[in-house]
C-alpha cells in the first residue's frame, strides 16, 4: 500500500519530533547534570551524533522510497536535510562557546584550519549550509539543473563527516566505526549516481 499525502503529513510530523525531543534531553541533561565529567564533550558528541544521524536518514530515503515504491516519501527527503544542518550548527556552536569561549572568534578559525579533522568537520558544515539555503523550491527554479549537481554534493558530506568523526576520537571505539560503515553501505547503493557527480 502506497502512504497517502496524509500519513506523509503525519510522518513529517514524528520526523520533527525525532528532531526535537533529543534536544529537549540535552537540555534536561544539562540541568540535571546527567553528563559525564566532562559535559563539553558530552554535549559536542551528542550534537555530531544527531547530525549523522539525520544525514544517513537524508540518505536512505530514496533508497527506501525506490524499493519500497513509496514516490511520496521523497517529501520527507528535505525535512531530514534541515534537521541534520541544525544539529550540525548545534555541533559546531558547542564546540566554539564550549572549547575556545565566545571571544575567541579568530581562534576558531584559526582551529578549523590547522586541525585537519576540524578541517573536514567546517567543509561539512558549509556544504550543509548551501544545500540547506538551496533547499527551498524558489532555489530549485532559479538553479535548473545546477541545482541537482549542488545537491548531489551531500555525498561528499557523508565521506568527510564520519571521517571526521573517526579522526576527532582519542581512542578507537565502536560507534564512528559503525556511522562510517553506514555511510559506505549507504553510499555504495548509490554507487552509480555517485560516480557520475564525481565525473563530471
Amino acid at each position: 500500500m502506497r502512504l497517502n499525502l496524509k500519513q506523509i503529513g503525519w510522518l513529517k510530523v514524528a520526523l520533527h519530533l525525532a528532531g526535537f525531543l533529543p534536544l529537549l534531553w540535552l537540555i534536561l541533561a544539562i540541568d540535571q547534570n546527567w553528563l559525564s565529567a566532562d559535559p563539553a564533550k558530552d554535549i559536542q558528541h551528542f550534537t555530531g551524533r544527531m547530525a549523522l544521524k539525520f544525514l544517513l536518514a537524508t540518505l536512505l530515503v530514496a533508497p527506501l522510497s525506490k524499493m519500497g515504491k513509496q514516490p511520496l516519501l521523497i517529501r520527507t527527503r528535505r525535512l531530514l536535510g534541515i534537521w541534520c544542518f541544525a544539529w550540525a550548527s548545534l555541533h559546531l556552536t558547542s564546540y566554539w562557546l564550549l572549547e575556545l569561549g565566545i571571544n575567541n572568534l579568530a581562534l576558531l578559525g584559526r582551529e578549523l584550519l590547522t586541525r585537519p579533522y576540524l578541517t573536514l568537520g567546517i567543509i561539512s558544515w558549509f556544504i550543509l549550509l548551501a544545500l540547506a539555503v538551496t533547499s527551498f523550491q524558489r532555489a530549485q527554479r532559479k538553479l535548473g539543473k545546477r541545482w541537482q549537481t549542488l545537491h548531489n554534493a551531500i555525498y561528499l558530506v557523508a565521506i568527510l563527516a564520519p571521517i571526521h568523526f573517526l579522526w576527532s576520537v582519542k581512542t578507537v571505539s565502536p560507534q564512528p566505526v559503525i556511522y562510517a560503515l553506514l555511510a559506505a553501505i549507504l553510499l555504495a547503493w548509490r554507487y552509480k549516481k555517485f560516480r557520475r557527480w564525481f565525473s563530471r
